[in-house]
């Protein structure tokens, strides 16, 4: 019997089985298909990102430095209003590497990582759950002390312990031209509903587009006018779902979810590769494979750290929908050297921030 059994081995669920792994703990990761594959998630993080990885993986990961962003009320045409540092505010990395690179970790650290495994059923016991999962040799079902769900927006063990939904779910959708002349700004585009487009500088990479919409909304139709405006032709196009408010329940009787499958993700943004690993290292501290109670302190120690950044970040996005000329003002009257954190919209109440404001009026 392991102790943990992780299904998705995305940067929460790696993080998790290598934090665990770590600590003494059995721990299984199963992965439907290939770790980093397909690729539904956006490359661009803050610096902290290098806190949660392998010694030298920045070395192979970073594919460009970003100092800050240029937001639009519309179109490439539109006046720009430029927010920025002096120094590197987000990396753009390569995203398929930062999975490998994570489960790589996870399986030095000695868990056991699975690929081509597909859950289909968890079962939940007084002392145990079973996980079955359909595998290159066919069916197999695993037993452990606790199953971890971290498998992402469409979580199917979310589904199997019967869960609440997160609050919202995006339509995220991204594309990518090999033009290598781009920057180091990210454009911010206020023209999707209720959310917002990007363009991406990735240095040699190239440069990524992208946008996330409401349901009811047709995410392809906007992404395709969003880049006919910049004259590009993507390749590489994917797609995923993006949620959005953590339910007020991610714990059941011996399972729990972390990751993208909690939503314990950016609502200003919709990222969640930093608060998903977070919540990770929350769970290997609180979490006793043994004791079902301790479920509770997980609940607790994630919201703790994320739930006030969680709120005011509903807060900022509720500002993409206000009246054209009010974005108009606010963002003439915000523009300029910030003191933000990307990560932390509770930074922008920091001294620095401040700091920086009261120099632009003085």
């Amino acid at each position: 019997m392991y102790d943990f059994v992780v299904v998705g081995a995305g940067p929460a669920g790696s993080r998790f089985a290598r934090r665990a792994a770590d600590a003494g703990h059995d721990v299984l990761v199963l992965e439907r298909g290939q770790v980093g594959t397909p690729l539904a998630c956006s490359g661009h993080v803050s610096t902290d990102i290098w806190k949660f990885t392998p010694e030298g993986a920045r070395d192979d990961l970073l594919q460009n430095e970003v100092y800050g962003a240029r937001f639009h009320i519309d179109g490439p045409r539109s006046p720009e209003h430029p927010f920025y540092k002096d120094e590197v505010i987000s990396n753009v990395i390569d995203r398929v590497g930062l999975d490998r690179t994570l489960a790589r970790a996870a399986e030095d650290a000695g868990a056991d990582l699975r690929e081509g495994h597909s859950v289909s059923d968890v079962d939940e016991h007084g002392e145990y759950v079973d996980v079955t999962a359909n595998t290159p040799d066919g069916t197999e079902t695993f037993r452990g002390k606790m199953v971890v769900g971290c498998d992402g927006p469409v979580s199917r063990v979310r589904r199997e312990l019967h869960l609440p939904e997160p609050g919202e779910k995006l339509q995220g959708v991204l594309g990518f031209t090999t033009d290598t002349h781009n920057g180091n700004f990210v454009d911010v585009h206020l023209t999707a509903p209720r959310f917002f487009a990007w363009r991406i500088p990735r240095g040699t990479a190239g440069v990524e587009y992208g946008l996330a919409a409401p349901p009811g909304e047709n995410a392809r139709e906007l992404f395709d006018r969003f880049t006919a405006d910049y004259g590009v032709e993507t390749e590489n196009f994917c797609a995923g779902m993006i949620p959005i408010g953590p339910a007020r329940s991610v714990t059941a009787h011996r399972g729990f979810l972390i990751g993208d499958a909690a939503a314990q993700t950016k609502p200003f943004t919709g990222g969640g590769i930093l608060y998903g690993m977070t919540a990770a290292d929350h769970a290997v501290e609180t979490v006793d494979p043994d004791d079902p109670a301790t479920l509770a302190d997980y609940e607790r120690a994630w919201r703790g750290e994320l739930k006030n950044e969680i709120r005011l970040g509903h807060w900022v996005r509720r500002a993409y929908s206000l009246p054209t000329p009010v974005q108009k003002v606010g963002l003439t009257a915000m523009e300029g050297e910030i003191g933000v954190h990307m990560d932390k919209p509770t930074s922008f109440f920091s001294t620095d921030h401040l700091r920086k404001l009261l120099s632009r009026s003085s």
